[in-house]
C-alpha cells in the first residue's frame, strides 16, 4: 500500500479547519499546527508503523518564519517513502474580509496592523506565497460552501466517493429497543417470521437454512429491492450534504432471524461499491 501524507495549508479563514475534518473522515491521520522544522522527526516515526498510511499534517501563518522548513521538510518526508500533496486553500480578500466579520475571530497578524483585517489579510498571503508556489493543488473556497469544498478534496485525495461514506449495518430487535445511533430504521416484522418453524428456532440469520427461508418468500426480495434502491438513491446525497457515516438499523422482533438476513444482504450489497461498510447484529445471542 502506498504511504499518502497531506500537508494542509492556506489562508486563514479559508476552511482548513473544514478541510481537516474531512480528512479525519476519510481515515486520515491527522496533526494540527504542526510546526514545519519537527515534520521529518515526526513522520520518521510514523513511518516505522504500518498502522499511519495516511497522514495529513496542517500548518499555516501561526508557524510563520519557518516556511523554508517546510519545503525542506517535504523532501526529507519524500525519503521516507511518503507521497506528498501540498494542499493549499486560498480565498479572496472581499470573502475573507467577509468571513473575519461574520465569525469575530481574531487574525493572526491583527495586533500588527492595529486590528486592520484588510491589512493583515494581505501581509499573511505575501508571507504565504512561496508555499502557494509550491502547493499540488490549489483550492480557492470563496465561493465553495464545505460540502463543494468536501467533494473538491474527493476528487484530489480519492478519486471518486467509494472511500468517503462509512456504512453500517446493524440487526437489533425491537423488544430489546431501537439503536439510539440508527440513522435509518428499517422495521422487517411484516415477514414470515422462522421463530416459528420448530427446525429454524435456534438457528439464526446467518445460518443457511434461515436465509434460504427468509428470502424463500416474493415479498423479502421485493423489500429488499426496493430498500436498496432507496438507500442508493440517499447514500450520494447525504455525501453532497456533507455527511461520512451512515447507520442503517435493520429491525426485527427478537434480532436473531429476520433482521440478521437482512442486514447481511444489505452489506453484501454496498460492499460492492462502498469501501467502508460493516455490519454488527447487536441481539444475536439474545434468546
Amino acid at each position: 500500500m502506498d504511504k499518502e501524507l497531506v500537508v494542509l495549508t492556506g489562508v486563514s479563514g479559508a476552511g482548513k479547519s473544514t478541510a481537516m475534518k474531512f480528512l479525519e473522515d476519510v481515515s486520515y491521520y491527522c496533526i494540527d499546527n504542526m510546526p514545519p522544522q519537527l515534520m521529518g522527526t515526526f513522520v520518521g516515526l510514523l513511518a516505522k508503523s504500518d498502522e499511519y498510511s495516511k497522514v495529513a499534517l496542517v500548518t499555516d501563518v501561526r508557524s510563520r518564519h519557518i516556511f523554508q522548513s517546510l519545503i525542506d521538510s517535504i523532501e526529507e518526508i519524500e525519503n521516507y517513502g511518503y507521497i506528498v500533496k501540498v494542499i493549499y486553500l486560498d480565498i479572496n480578500d472581499k470573502e475573507a474580509l467577509k468571513r473575519y466579520k461574520l465569525t469575530r475571530r481574531k487574525h493572526p497578524f491583527a495586533d500588527k496592523f492595529s486590528g486592520s483585517i484588510s491589512q493583515a489579510i494581505a501581509y499573511e498571503k505575501e508571507i504565504l506565497s512561496p508555499l502557494r508556489a509550491r502547493a499540488d493543488h490549489v483550492i480557492d473556497t470563496s465561493d465553495l460552501d464545505p460540502a463543494k469544498l468536501r467533494k473538491r478534496l474527493t476528487q484530489i485525495l480519492l478519486g471518486d466517493d467509494s472511500e468517503v461514506m462509512n456504512i453500517h449495518c446493524m440487526s437489533f430487535g425491537f423488544k430489546h429497543g431501537i439503536p439510539s445511533e440508527a440513522d435509518f430504521v428499517i422495521d422487517v416484522r411484516c415477514l414470515p417470521n422462522p421463530y416459528w418453524v420448530e427446525s429454524l428456532r435456534d438457528k439464526t440469520g446467518l445460518d443457511s437454512e434461515v436465509k434460504n427461508y427468509v428470502f424463500s418468500f416474493d415479498e423479502s426480495h421485493e423489500l429488499l429491492k426496493r430498500l436498496i434502491d432507496m438507500l442508493d438513491f440517499l447514500n450520494p446525497l447525504y455525501i453532497k450534504e456533507g455527511k461520512s457515516q451512515f447507520v442503517i438499523a435493520v429491525g426485527c422482533t427478537g434480532g436473531n432471524h429476520r433482521s440478521v438476513a437482512i442486514a447481511e444482504a444489505l452489506k453484501e450489497h454496498f460492499s460492492k461499491k462502498w469501501d467502508n461498510v460493516s455490519v454488527n447484529h447487536r441481539d444475536i445471542d439474545r434468546k
